[in-house]
């Protein structure tokens, strides 16, 4: 009985740990995957769009404080772009690295819902993918939004690696390089 015992321990933590890596590997892709469709969406506005921010009220003097800062980035159009790109998850599929075996999330439909001009050979596509790429996405921008605006309000190189990696944790380091670092 007593090895018994000791082989449910090591199972149970195989398990886990297995869990865990699957876990990691979504969230690393689901976060992946929407830095990706949040720099597509602001390179997609003109950058001579401006919007008026501050405040409205006439200071003593009859000025206003209201300056006219870039609308890609502000804080309002990054705002309603949070609320719909998880909704683009479902254009994604599950690849499986042949030499990790870890996780990959790659989108598979072109940007204007044609199919992707990638080779699809090895890539999952299915509704539970897709959902589930859709919850952690969710998940993602409802616990880092403020931390999303921030790093998207003015721009940045490798905002993949310092958001996903270093800021918020949830890839690991060293085993998700990106297919543009290829």
């Amino acid at each position: 009985m007593k090895g018994w015992g000791c082989l449910a321990l090591l199972l149970g933590a195989l398990l886990g740990t297995a869990w865990a890596r699957r876990s990691q590997d979504l969230h690393c892709g689901a976060c992946r995957a929407l830095v990706d469709e949040l720099e597509w969406e602001i390179a997609q506005v003109d950058p001579k769009k401006t919007i008026q921010m501050g405040s409205f009220r006439i200071n003593p003097d009859g000025s206003q404080s209201v300056v006219e800062v870039p609308y890609a980035r502000s804080e309002a159009h990054l705002t309603e772009l949070l609320e719909e790109v998880c909704d683009r998850m479902k254009e994604y599929g599950e690849q499986i690295d042949p030499s990790t075996h870890r996780k990959n999330y790659v989108r598979v439909v072109g940007r204007s819902g044609e199919s992707s001009e990638l080779d699809l050979q090895g890539i999952r596509i299915d509704s539970d993918i897709s959902g589930t790429l859709k919850f952690a996405c969710e998940s993602i921008v409802e616990e880092y939004e403020d931390e999303l605006i921030e790093f998207f309000s003015r721009e940045a190189d490798n905002v993949k690696d310092k958001l996903c990696s270093k800021r918020t944790d949830l890839c690991d380091h060293a085993l998700h390089i990106s297919h543009d670092e290829l």
